[in-house]
């Protein structure tokens, strides 16, 4: 993996080069001191994976995130000092495309390796998810527990009756998104609305504070057991999936345990297909990748109203796109257009 190093201290930059070190398939291509540095090499020489510092000067790591993602997209990484300390920066950038954020290797300890191990597993399971955007839509469909499930049936209305969830997916770009459509839904909204969104399993508490600012609705992580309720927002919150166990009922399980994505947003809509008695809404957001794409799929052809977010709007267009590939999506929408679609939809 080629990557790309920004960080303006140089006992940072050797934290990470001698942590990147370790591993002889990875190759670092350049090193940006700044913001507006990092913006112009990836301009210049685009790497597979940027190590995105917060704290910058002349611009800041969100910026420089923003700018990229604009201009030359590519993973980006956020590795900084305490991702905890300045958690409302790193759903900022994960908001503008990063895919994820790891405090900065330990080296001072006497093993390198176990300093330097959550960010080389991070690295690594993003080197998997982009070698992922390479399988195929028959081998993804292979993964589907329920790809037949029903028969496909005219895109509904509105829906008006039972009990009804709002079942939204999330990746790259998904905080922001998340941000926006929630703090248009108002408070007397008649679905619960659960969240799957690729986020560190010890970032999901700091992600239902950040959520909580824009949202009416109570957000909270979901918890093992926990019953849906309408007019609450449920976020996954470990690194297992997040699945309907039964009618009413979420809870985690670690399998399939060779899925990259944890949680996957396949998993927890499969689940809805096999599990939710009343009326449904399958919404995915943007993302690199494919996740969700599949179980999106076999929402529709239950019956469900599906809706993916436009590329035009979208940090990253790669599960939408997947889902529209698929014809896996009822509504292609923009981001502002998602929110004011659910509110109809769901209109007495």
């Amino acid at each position: 993996m080629k990557i790309g190093i920004v960080n303006d201290l140089t006992i940072g930059v050797e934290a990470l080069r001698r942590a990147v070190d370790l591993e002889p398939d990875h190759q670092i291509v350049w090193i940006a001191r700044d913001g507006a540095q990092a913006v112009a090499m990836c301009a210049l020489q685009t790497p597979d994976l940027v190590l995105m510092d917060l704290l910058l000067p002349k611009m800041d790591g969100v910026e420089a995130t923003r700018r990229i993602m604009a201009a030359t997209p590519c993973a980006i990484l956020i590795v900084t000092a305490s991702v905890g300390a300045n958690a409302n920066r790193v759903f900022e950038a994960m908001g503008h495309g990063a895919l994820d954020a790891v405090d900065m290797p330990a080296i001072a300890s006497q093993d390198l390796r176990v300093g330097a191990a959550p960010m080389l597993a991070k690295i690594e399971r993003i080197g998997e998810m982009i070698s992922s955007r390479t399988m195929t839509t028959k081998a993804l469909a292979e993964k589907s527990e329920c790809a037949s499930i029903g028969i496909h049936r005219q895109t509904a209305v509105r829906i008006s009756h039972g009990s009804a969830l709002v079942a939204i997916g999330a990746s790259a770009g998904g905080p922001a998104a998340l941000a926006r459509i929630l703090s248009v839904v108002p408070v007397n909204f008649p679905a619960a609305i659960v969240v799957v969104q690729h986020v560190d399993a010890r970032f999901a508490l700091g992600m239902v504070q950040w959520l909580s600012q824009y949202c009416r609705l109570p957000v909270r992580v979901a918890g093992e057991g926990e019953r849906l309720v309408s007019g609450s927002v449920l976020l996954a919150g470990t690194s297992d999936h997040l699945t309907l166990k039964s009618a009413d009922r979420l809870g985690y399980t670690a399998e399939p345990s060779d899925y990259f994505y944890r949680p996957s947003i396949d998993v927890f809509f499969h689940s809805v297909c096999r599990h939710w008695p009343g009326e449904a809404v399958g919404v995915l957001l943007t993302g690199m990748g494919r996740d969700g794409a599949v179980g999106m799929k076999a929402l529709r052809d239950k019956g469900c109203h599906t809706i993916a977010q436009d590329q035009a709007s979208s940090a990253v267009y790669g599960m939408p796109k997947a889902a529209a590939n698929l014809n896996a999506a009822a509504d292609i929408l923009a981001l502002g257009e998602i929110a004011p679609r659910l509110v109809g939809l769901f209109a007495r």
